[in-house]
């Protein structure tokens, strides 16, 4: 009896084993089928990938180009003479003329670039007006009354006007002069023109402005400038007052020159300036006189007097231009 229960109970183990050893072997074969099927269809989708041609890399887009500015072009002359102001600069002369609505309005004497930094010649509009500016090139130097012609620093405004060229390439004037312009353009309707040929008079700086081409648009908001054609103007004449002034001039001893003006009132004013600043100058005599140099009248200030080159002397230590003529 106990042999045959052993025997039953022998016989349910066995097969219970069995029954283990098979579920374990169905699920194994299962996992690996499974893994099979997983490989193949990878294995497709590598080759799918692999048969496809790679999509291209986008093109960046370019950065954009800065837009060119426009240039400015200056009002033309006949347009500016029926309406507008008319600035004639001659660096010959060293001298300003000035029209208003085609009439002569006022004259001045100006200090335009020295050797090597010479005024560019031509016709320019005012690009901009700046009541008190300083120089972003020269060391921070004061330009009040400024009205600029380039962007590359070229301008008119108040400075020290010696009677020679003496800038870095701006038009100085003197300082009443420079603010009484300065009320009187407007940015559109003024027309500026910087002629290398003397000047002399009201009538032949009109002349000379006529003359000057129109320039041309240039790169990046400049102007290109044209030649300046040549243009024959008579030489003035020496009115009674001129030989009155040469009569009156003295004929020997020392004597200083102060300016060359392109009027007797400007010379005139010019020596009340010195006079008002160098009190030490009273004790001089002033002449002026009167010299035609080409095309173009100049009036010569002149001082002479007891220890005239010392008063000289004096005043170029001070900034003041002077120098010995006698």
């Amino acid at each position: 009896m106990v042999n045959g229960v052993f025997t039953i109970f022998r016989f349910a183990a066995a097969l219970g084993i069995a029954l283990l050893v098979f579920q374990f072997s169905g699920g194994a074969q299962e996992d690996v089928g499974k893994q099979v099927q997983l490989k193949g269809a990878m294995a497709k989708a590598e080759a799918k990938a692999a048969s496809k041609p790679p999509k291209p890399e986008p093109t960046p887009e370019p950065e954009p180009t800065p837009e060119e500015p426009q240039a400015k072009m200056p009002v033309p002359i006949d347009d500016v003479l029926k309406k507008g102001v008319l600035i004639v600069i001659s660096k010959s002369s060293q001298q300003m003329h000035v029209f208003k609505d085609g009439e002569f309005w006022n004259s001045s004497p100006v200090s335009t670039g020295k050797r090597g930094k010479e005024t560019p010649s031509g016709m320019f509009p005012i690009l901009q007006k700046r009541v008190h500016h300083r120089s972003n090139l020269y060391n921070n130097a004061p330009m009040p009354h400024m009205q600029r012609l380039t962007w590359d620093g070229i301008a008119i405004h108040a400075g020290v006007v010696p009677g020679y060229p003496a800038s870095h390439g701006c038009i100085r004037l003197p300082s009443a002069f420079a603010r009484s312009l300065f009320k009187l353009t407007k940015q559109d309707e003024t027309t500026i023109v910087v002629t290398d040929q003397a000047s002399g008079s009201s009538i032949n700086a009109m002349q000379l402005a006529k003359n000057m081409p129109m320039p041309l648009p240039g790169k990046w908001g400049g102007l290109d400038q044209l030649p300046e054609p040549k243009l024959a103007l008579a030489a003035p004449s020496m009115d009674e007052t001129d030989k009155a002034l040469l009569g009156q001039a003295p004929t020997g001893g020392p004597m200083i020159q102060l300016v060359a003006a392109g009027s007797v009132g400007e010379a005139e004013a010019h020596w009340a300036r010195l006079r008002a600043r160098h009190p030490e100058l009273s004790k001089l005599e002033r002449a002026i006189i009167p010299a035609t140099v080409g095309a173009q009248k100049v009036y010569r200030l002149r001082a002479f007097g007891p220890n005239v080159q010392a008063s000289c002397a004096s005043l170029r230590a001070a900034g003041t231009d002077c120098f010995a003529v006698s």
